[in-house]
């Protein structure tokens, strides 16, 4: 059995670890490229979300490297999520392609069915499962310590692209670490190497939160970067999304019947007071939350014609009036551009400052009015 999976964003570096760990042999697609797209879309129906046309590409390049098992999440709800393993398998198998899915679904109250599908993937060995998933979750944890570093110096560097320069570095180290001491080692390495940027004396200016669909926020090379390309401008940035918090809320937590989601469901119920899939209420709820701990603007990020994400939009210009917080929605699809993409965001950004320097300037008048 050799395992394959789907690109999104440091999911790899996780899921490599895990299947290695439990004895599989991996074989790891190659970073999503515009030949994935290509791929993606010619064989995918046109109406499909841009997830979907990715896992095609992303697949179909392991194959040819010679993956024979796709392991995949599923979902539930209106999202359409929950039936990209029934159509990636029929569109795998009219090409060709002799594959088997094993879908992990979320649970729904009990852990049996995961555990079962896990013990199908590795034949046994629950000892060398639990290994697996201990030490596959100690680099979800130093993954995300470090992408929150980068988050809080990258806009501050003096010479811009040293943080990412320091980020890439680290996640080879925390990919290659074989065992939990290394991977501390690493964490250790990353950590001081991102903390010894040099950096500007004044603080980050505005404060931007990225809420939307979990896909989209999570592979930059999908949304351009949006992270990265924000914070080089001396933005601070905050993603509403983890791949840690996904898998804490949607999986486990949600499997023992304690789901810790009543936080979100209370901030977004005055808009969306209920489910409507995929991260849909999330993302409502997430821009009040921002909006409350005086965040400048969010930007939205979905792929086009997400129904959840689309359910989200229509309720974020009220959000917006009520909460006077700026939102920039960008809808992406395969014909998106990354030139089209920056100038969205740079217009967004100078809207931000803008507005922050006349609501500075008020206050002064204010202050010296009395």
């Amino acid at each position: 059995m050799k395992v394959t999976f789907p690109h999104m964003g440091t999911l790899h570096i996780i899921l490599k670890a895990l299947l290695t760990e439990m004895g599989l042999e991996v074989v790891v697609p190659p970073p999503t490229s515009q030949r994935t797209i290509e791929l993606g879309v010619k064989h995918s129906p046109e109406f499909a979300c841009l997830p979907l046309k990715i896992n095609i590409g992303n697949f179909i390049e392991a194959m040819d490297a010679g993956a024979d098992t796709i392991v995949m999440g599923g979902g539930i709800g209106p999202c359409r999520f929950g039936y990209y393993s029934e159509v990636q398998k029929e569109i795998l198998r009219t090409l060709g392609y002799d594959v088997d899915f094993i879908v992990l679904e979320p649970p729904q109250g009990h852990l049996r069915e995961l555990y079962d599908k896990i013990i199908r993937l590795t034949g046994g060995r629950p000892a060398a499962i639990y290994r697996a998933m201990r030490f596959a979750w100690e680099k979800i944890m130093v993954l995300e310590a470090v992408e929150k570093a980068v988050h809080r110096h990258r806009p501050l560097e003096q010479v811009g692209g040293t943080v990412t320069a320091a980020y890439q570095r680290a996640l080879l180290r925390i990919d290659a670490a074989g065992t939990r001491r290394a991977l501390q080692e690493a964490k250790r390495t990353a950590l001081d190497e991102i903390q010894s940027v040099p950096v500007r004396d004044d603080a980050a200016g505005l404060k931007i939160g990225i809420v939307g669909e979990v896909y989209m926020v999570l592979e930059p090379f999908l949304n351009f970067e949006v992270e990265r390309t924000l914070e080089e401008m001396g933005v601070q940035v905050d993603r509403s999304i983890y791949i840690g918090d996904w898998i804490r809320s949607n999986l486990l937590l949600d499997a023992l019947h304690l789901r810790d989601d009543g936080r979100v469901r209370a901030a977004a119920k005055p808009y969306l007071n209920h489910f409507v899939g995929g991260h849909g209420q999330e993302t409502v709820a997430h821009t009040v939350l921002y909006a409350q701990h005086g965040y400048d603007g969010i930007i939205q990020v979905a792929p086009f014609t997400c129904m959840p994400e689309i359910v989200a939009e229509s309720v974020l210009p009220r959000v917006s009036h009520d909460l006077a917080i700026p939102v920039l929605t960008l809808f992406l699809d395969e014909h998106s551009a990354p030139a089209g993409c920056l100038t969205r965001l740079e217009a967004f950004v100078d809207l931000l400052e803008r507005r922050k320097e006349m609501t500075e300037e008020a206050k002064y008048e204010g202050i010296s009015g009395n």
